[in-house]
């Protein structure tokens, strides 16, 4: 079959790879309709992810038909059209039966890698090297879906492709954003990202009660794009002060919630925190790895509020401001998404109109263009907030 295959720093080409197997009695075989970029995807493009290998398949956010099924699998039959979420979890040890499946010990083929990484085995995560999953990508014409009756979910006829694919992972990892902020009726909400996942960490605060919403970029098309299609108040960060500005619109107080959005991709250019006068002193650039977002969050947010890290990072950060969480009386949480806790829920709600994912698919290309889209997507040219693959 052919597939997006990673071939080295920033070198992508779809190449023919084995057609995937049932290796389990509970995995399906899914045909994919769609797969979508995603900002997770970067640093492993960028080749900054220990253990991944030249021929890997990339992508985990997409949705197929399923072709075939292991006979452990009770809830899907051949041609069900499902959304996969992006995450791999087993469905049955003690993380997922409490609904923390982003937290599970069996979803990764390199549970020892990822101990050594993180001191304890990990969710597992489609196309992603042995340390987070080690399970190919859906930029490919088939997909192995392990737990299929955990993992994959069945799309309302009222949810077209091009929407449905998103709840694969920036639809619930946006719901996580408000669900560990504990969001509440009257909340102020300050969002760093307006990418993808920014914008359903928006969408999903405004669905949870609260009073403003908040989202910070640079680049206009994404705050408009926030403005118009999920309703949220926007800032540029590059002409204006934004923790001035959060204090005005919050009382003076700050935001109750701040959602870091952006992970390493974030591309200020500047010093955004305290720390950063000392550190990039004299420097002219700040390197793209440091946690800027989250440091920015943490200085905004009120006394005794949330910062949620949604965005992805891989290894140690410095200069992170420890004495203003401890002094300020913060909370800081973070996770992989519970998709599977949400994906039905989430889904209904877009058939219904609630939550409005068409607007993130601003480019569609075959298959065959994919390094072509990961181009656009990573420069973020000619507005493209994601671009979605047909095999």
């Amino acid at each position: 079959m052919r597939a997006l295959c990673w071939l080295g720093e920033d070198g992508l080409a779809v190449r023919q790879v084995p057609d995937p197997e049932l290796r389990n009695a509970a995995d399906a075989i899914v045909r994919v309709r769609r797969s979508a970029t995603c900002g997770e995807d970067l640093p492993l493009l960028g080749g900054r992810a220990p253990y991944l290998s030249v021929g890997d398949v990339l992508g985990h956010e997409f949705l197929g038909d399923v072709v075939e099924v292991g006979p452990r699998v009770r809830r899907h039959r051949v041609g069900d059209r499902v959304v996969v979420c992006a995450t791999v979890a087993c469905g049955s040890c003690w993380f997922c039966r409490q609904g923390r499946y982003g937290c599970c010990d069996n979803g990764s083929t390199g549970p020892a890698v990822a101990e050594e990484a993180w001191g304890q085995p990990t969710v597992g995560c489609f196309g992603h090297p042995r340390a987070v999953g080690g399970f190919a990508g859906g930029h490919a014409e088939y997909v192995r879906v392990p737990y299929a009756d955990v993992g994959a979910f069945a799309v309302p006829d009222a949810v077209d492709d091009d929407r449905a694919v998103f709840a694969s992972d920036a639809v619930p990892t946006g719901w996580l954003g408000a669900e560990l902020g504990e969001v509440r009726p009257g909340d102020v909400v300050a969002v760093w990202g307006a990418g993808a996942v920014g914008q359903m960490a928006a969408q999903a605060a405004l669905l949870h009660g609260a009073s403003r919403v908040v989202v910070i970029d640079r680049h206009l098309d994404r705050l408009r794009s926030a403005e118009r299609h999920v309703g949220a108040e926007t800032l540029d960060y590059e002409a204006t002060d934004v923790a001035a500005e959060l204090r005005e619109r919050s009382g003076g107080r700050g935001p109750d919630v701040c959602v870091e959005a952006v992970g390493m991709a974030w591309d200020g250019t500047g010093p955004r925190s305290l720390a950063d006068l000392f550190v990039t002193a004299g420097r002219t650039a700040t390197p793209p790895d440091r946690p800027i977002a989250v440091r920015e969050a943490v200085h905004a947010c009120r006394k005794g509020g949330t910062v949620v890290v949604l965005g992805t990072f891989t290894g140690f950060v410095d200069t992170f401001p420890l004495g203003a969480v401890m002094h300020k009386g913060l909370t800081v949480r973070s996770s992989r998404q519970h998709g599977q806790r949400w994906i039905p829920m989430l889904l209904e709600r877009m058939a219904r109109g609630e939550i409005s994912t068409a607007h993130l698919a601003t480019h569609r290309l075959p298959l065959e263009q994919g390094a072509h889209g990961y181009d656009l997507f990573r420069d973020r040219a000619d507005g493209c907030l994601r671009a979605v693959f047909t095999p």
